[in-house]
């Protein structure tokens, strides 16, 4: 069974403009399909637009090109945030809210941000009981648990296909 993640946006810059290479192991099982990455319009409008921020230099065709790398590996959620999602507690920083939608939404097993603000919220009940919110680097040292684990749904998954 592979990880439902989420990524705010500045992990994906981290990871695929940046290429921070403490994120390296990161990008390289993203990039090797052990995950599946969902998002939601309206955190997609914002990638656009911070790609565009004349500060990170980028002509179109790299901003076209990061934007594609990263959609051609997403899920992508059509509906609105659901009720659920709506009472979820509130981030400090508004703009950031949609991410802990979306976590909720798509049955995320993380939300991977170095925001503080998210993190914070990591040990509200509401949101701890739903799914985790972790730095990468987290994310990263839990990787190999994580595997293992998933490995281990595989193997009992395969046994009882040939029973």
């Amino acid at each position: 069974m592979h990880a439902r993640l989420v990524l705010d946006t500045n992990t994906i810059l981290a990871l695929w403009m940046f290429r921070d290479p403490c994120l390296s192991e990161l990008c390289e099982w993203i990039e090797g399909g052990d995950c599946i990455l969902v998002t939601r319009e309206d955190a997609l409008i914002e990638l656009r637009h911070v790609l565009a921020y004349p500060q990170f230099g980028l002509d179109e065709t790299r901003q076209h090109m990061l934007m594609a790398t990263y959609r051609a590996r997403t899920e992508l959620l059509t509906t609105a945030p659901s009720t659920e999602a709506q009472a979820l507690p509130a981030c400090k920083d508004a703009d950031d809210q949609k991410f802990l939608e979306i976590a909720l939404d798509a049955g995320a097993t993380s939300l991977i941000t170095r925001d503080k603000a998210l993190l914070k919220l990591a040990r509200h009940r509401r949101v701890r009981e739903r799914f985790a919110v972790m730095t990468p680097e987290r994310f990263l040292s839990q990787l190999p648990l994580r595997q293992a684990l998933s490995d281990v749904g595989a193997d009992r998954s395969d046994s009882a296909a040939q029973r």
